[in-house]
This record gives C-alpha cells, structure tokens and sequence, in this order.
C-alpha cells in the first residue's frame, strides 16, 4: 500500500511499511523512513509507485489551469478528490487525484484551505485583488531589475533622483528604490553610500554630511514656522553708557557688551549688558515655541541655523549705533579693579561699537597709556583690572590651550576654501571676556538662588558637566553658582533663565516654579539637543580638516603623541589613532604620513613616518 501525505506543508508519497491505525510508518519515495499521523495522509493507493505518481503527477499540475478549475469548482467546501473526479471523470486515476491536490495546495489565492485535504473556493473579489497584487509584484520585479541594470552600469536611474533623500539618510526598505539600490550592492559588494556616490548622486560631499543632520534633527525642514510680529516693548529708561561689544566677525547674534563710565568719586561703574529678549518673548509664546524647539543655535564651519528668526535675532542684536533693552549688570569697582558693590537693572543702552576680536590690539593688558593706544584701549584697560581680579578671587589656574576658527570663503570656488587658524587661549582678551562671563552668570545664578528662584544651572563634579535645576558645585570653574544667562539669543537655557531674572527685578511671580514639569522638561531636552548640536559640529569640523589637507596638498604632518597610538596633530584639531606609531612617551612629536582622506565617511587613514629629527616635509 502507498500513500500521499502532506508533511511540513509539502506533499509527499511512499510505501507504507507499518500501519498502527492513528500513524504510519512509511519509507518515502526519497527513501527516509518517517512516521505519518494517520490524519495527515490524504490518499491511500497500490499502484504506481510512489516515485511514479509524484513524478507524474506534477507533470499534470503543470497542465493544469487554477482559474478555470476555480471556476468548475462549487461555492461550498470540497475535497480534491471529489474536485479530481469533476475533472477527469469518476475514475480519476491516483496520479490524477495527487496532481489536482498538488495544483490547489500550490494555489492559496483561488482555493482557501480548510483541512487536510479539503479546500473553498476563494471570494471573486479576493482572488481579484489577489491576482492584481501578484501583477503589480511581477510589474515591480521587471522595475526593480531595469533599476538594477542601470545601477550596475553606474547610472543613476531617473525615477530614483526624487527618491535620493531617503535612499542617503533615512532608508525605507520597503520602497522598490531601496530594493533596487540594495540589490545592486549586493551584486557590486558595496555600500549604498558608495554606490551612490558612484554614480554621481553626490555632488557635494559638505553638503552630504549637512543634509544628513538636518534630515535627522530638524524633520520639518529649515523654515521657521510663522509667528506673528514683535509686541511693543515696554518703556525702560535709558542708560548713561557707551557700550560695546567684542566678538569675531561672524557674529550676528550679539548677546552681550560692555561699558565702561567714570563715576565722580574716581571709583568706575562697569556695565555688562546683556541682550533681552526675553522682553518680547514670554513663556509659551509662538518665538518661545520656536525657541523651544530649537534650543540653541547650531554651529558650524561656514555657516550656522539661528535658534530665533532673524527679524527676532536682529531687533535684540546689541549692534552698534542702536539703543536696545539690555539686562544690564552694573559693577562698581576701585581703580584697581576691585569690585565693591553691583547692580541689576532692565534698561534701554546704546552701543557705540562692534569690536572684532581679530583687530582688536592687547595694549589694554599694559597698565601704562600710550598716546598710539587705539580707540576703547582705556575702557579695555578698566575691563582688564577687574577680570585679573575677579580671576584671581576664583582661584583657578590657566588651562593652556589652543582653539582654532574655520573661516570658509565659499566664494572661492563650489565647494568653498577653508583656512584654519590656531588661537591660544588664555590671552588677555580671552580672559577679559571670559571672566566677566563668568562674573555675570555667576552673579545672577547666586540671585535666583538667594531669592529662592528656579533656573536652569550648570554644575561640575568629578570632572562631569550637566545641567541642574538647583545650585551645585561648578568645579572646574570654582563656583557654588553658576548658570547661563549671557546668550539668550543663542541658547534657550539662558532665554529661560533671563525670564526668571526679570521676575525678580521687577518683583513678579516667575515663570517657571520650582517644581514646574516645563522646567524638567526643558533642561532635559535642552541638554540632550545642546550634546548633539556640539557632537555635530566638531564632526564638520574634522571634515574641513580633511579638506584643508587635500586643499594644501599636505603629505605629511607632525603630531604629539597622546598616549599608546593617539596622537593629535599640531597645525589641526585632529586626534587619531595610528597604528603603527611606535610605544613614545606622551607629548613626543612624531612625523605623521597622510593616506588616503575619504569625505564622505570622513574618514583619514595615516601611518608612522618617523621621529621629527629626520622629518622632511611637515606641517
């Protein structure tokens, strides 16, 4: 006795060996020997063979035509055999019966199953969309594999030009574009990235890597959303002072300036005068939305993306020749710069110049006047004797180091001109600016904590920095307060930490309670968006390092060793590892061989070229 049975989910047939009424033990026409449930064999027979009737058998399924069978079959449940005797006849040979099952098990579209053995015709409708899908899939393989065709040849197909965004930075492996891309790589073994790229869909490496982060953090596009029109501010008296401001000549959000004005008993009032916007800009507002869910401005090389619009930016800016509210910071102090009483107020300052750091001479650092001191030398002078002073209250030593600008001439060709230029800090003018920064976030942090007042502060311990809602211990800096209030056209830390400032000057509730969940929220996110922002930004930075090397045609360059085989380069902000840098104890100059320098990974391959004495080349 032979027997067909269906064994997990395919048909198959063999010689029965043994039956034990509920199982069979049957030896199978590939000649494995298995058990069968009773209940799973489908049609019992002698003769053909098994081998015979499958072999047979799938020859008739092949003949066999599903529609039409469909439409010969009732409405009602039936099994194949009785849908094998309507076809061939009351005497449906065993092979003939096993090729109508085998065409209904191989055809889940027009025949539902509904036991072993047992089938319903599928509903007209189903079987017509069922049949419209297997068209469309057959219409998007042919797609799919003219796109891959093309794709082989490096050829960017038309319709995958609207598709590019997506295929670069945020796949859908669903999309017949994907698929297609995917298919290639794999034919190529190669990435999408370089693939793409291959075939010309990345004109602009600089533009790639922007693009990538706007694609991933600002989903919405780059358009600020409409928000109305300033309110009028409110009427705030006009101080005596001459501001100004110092910052490099990229700045367009100027958020603070100095004064300085000689009071009649030879002591001298400083003023420093921070920009308000928090004026125009209460909680809750469509600029606060906006800010909200900006949170900082974002930094780059060659260009920047504000946290406010620039209607908003520029009637706050403290530009120079405009009287603009400021929250001002007036410091009394000795002529030796020792301060010895401070005020805050809101007021309206006009600011009389923009200086920039790079023409900006450092005579102001020494204590004797000189008839060629240039213009605000005397104010810089004042400015300076007090932040030495204020340096030295905190206690906390100069940390040597050098900063670097980026200055990108994008006219100097389609993909821009970098040059890099290294600045030490710890200059005079750096530790002018710096400390009386400090003084004021300082200041105003003690304010709102003396005054019971929430605000949104930046503590340090263990040599980790993160943002507290209370007053803690800023280590690093030497402070038991210390918040950022000095940037609030920059970064919404300080939008919110100014409202709560004028709060308490005008003696109104604050805006944020202690316990305010807005409060929680914004620190958290403002802190997370403000790591990812800086993340990115020194990610841009190290590509237009990449570029200034190829730009200079550099070979080779000298670094220091930082420890093992990091080492970070002189001339640049680039720290990398090399493998073959030999054990040298840290801070040794090495000779570093450049390799190959890829944009669009941003990626530097370099190797060991030997001690600095034998050096040839270098930069």
């Amino acid at each position: 006795m032979n027997v067909l049975f269906e064994d997990d989910g395919q048909l198959k047939a063999g010689a029965v060996l043994a039956d034990q009424d509920t199982s069979l033990m049957v030896e199978a026409a590939s000649g494995k020997r298995m058990k069968v449930k009773a209940g799973n064999v489908l049609l019992r027979f002698a003769a053909p063979s098994p081998s015979e009737v499958l072999a047979e058998s799938r020859k008739l399924a092949a003949e066999l035509d599903p529609n039409f069978l469909w439409e010969a079959s009732d409405d009602g449940e039936f099994g194949f055999a009785d849908l094998a005797r309507e076809y061939y006849g009351d005497k449906a040979s065993p092979t003939q019966a096993a090729a109508v099952a085998m065409l209904l098990h191989a055809s889940p579209m027009h025949f539902y199953k509904k036991g072993k053995g047992r089938y319903r015709k599928a509903p007209a409708e189903a079987l017509a969309a069922a049949l419209a899908s297997v068209e469309r899939k057959a219409r998007e393989a042919e797609q799919i594999a003219a796109w891959v065709t093309e794709l082989m040849a490096l050829r960017l197909p038309e319709a995958l030009h609207a598709s590019l965004p997506m295929l670069l930075y945020k796949p859908d492996k669903n999309a017949l574009e994907w698929k297609a891309l995917a298919a290639a790589c794999d034919a190529k073994k190669t990435n999408p990235l370089e693939l793409l790229n291959a075939c010309g869909a990345v004109p602009s490496t600089h533009d790639y890597h922007f693009d990538a982060f706007v694609t991933e953090v600002f989903a919405h596009g780059l358009e600020f959303p409409a928000w109305g029109s300033l309110p009028a501010l409110p009427e705030l008296p006009v101080s005596e002072a001459r501001a100004f401001s110092i910052d490099d000549a990229a700045t367009t959000e100027i958020d603070d300036a100095f004064s300085v004005r000689e009071l009649a008993n030879g002591h001298y009032e400083i003023g420093i005068h921070i920009a308000c916007p928090a004026l125009a800009m209460p909680r809750d507002g469509a600029l606060d939305r906006i800010a909200r869910t900006r949170l900082s401005t974002v930094y780059m090389p060659g260009r920047k993306l504000t946290m406010l619009p620039d209607e908003a930016v520029d009637a706050f800016t403290l530009k120079a020749g405009a009287v603009l509210p400021a929250l001002t910071m007036a410091i009394e102090i000795s002529p030796d710069g020792v301060p010895l009483h401070c005020t805050s107020r809101v007021e309206r300052v006009f600011v009389a110049a923009n200086l920039r750091l790079d023409a900006i001479d450092e005579a102001f650092a020494n204590d004797l006047p000189s008839p060629a001191d240039p213009p605000w030398t005397a104010e810089l002078r004042v400015l300076w004797k007090l932040a030495r002073h204020l340096f030295g209250e905190r206690g906390k030593n100069d940390v040597s180091r050098v900063d670097y600008s980026f200055v990108v001439d994008w006219e100097a060709g389609a993909d821009g001109r970098v040059d890099i230029l290294p600045r030490a800090r710890g200059s005079p003018l750096d530790k002018l600016v710096a400390e009386l920064m400090i003084h004021v976030n300082n200041t105003w942090g003690r304010l709102l904590a003396d005054r019971g007042v929430a605000g949104l502060y930046r503590v340090q311990a263990a040599g980790k920095v993160k943002m507290s809602t209370r007053p803690g211990e800023h280590q690093g800096l030497g402070l038991t307060h210390y918040l950022w209030a000095s940037s609030p056209l920059r970064r919404y830390s300080d939008l919110v930490n100014q409202r709560q400032l004028l709060a308490v000057l005008a003696g109104q509730t604050p805006p944020y309670a202690e316990n305010d969940a807005g409060l929680f929220a914004a620190l958290a996110d403002f802190e997370a968006t403000y790591g990812q922002y800086a993340e990115f930004q020194n990610r841009m930075e190290h590509y237009w390092c990449l570029r200034w090397l190829l730009q200079e045609n550099v070979t080779e360059v000298v670094a220091r060793v930082i420890r093992d085989n990091l080492v970070r380069f002189d001339r640049l902000p680039v720290v990398t590892r090399v493998a073959d840098v030999p054990s040298l104890p840290a801070d040794t100059p090495v000779r570093i061989a450049i390799g190959r320098i890829d944009l669009l990974a941003a990626s530097l391959e370099c190797r060991y070229a030997g001690p600095v004495a034998e050096a040839g080349r270098t930069t």
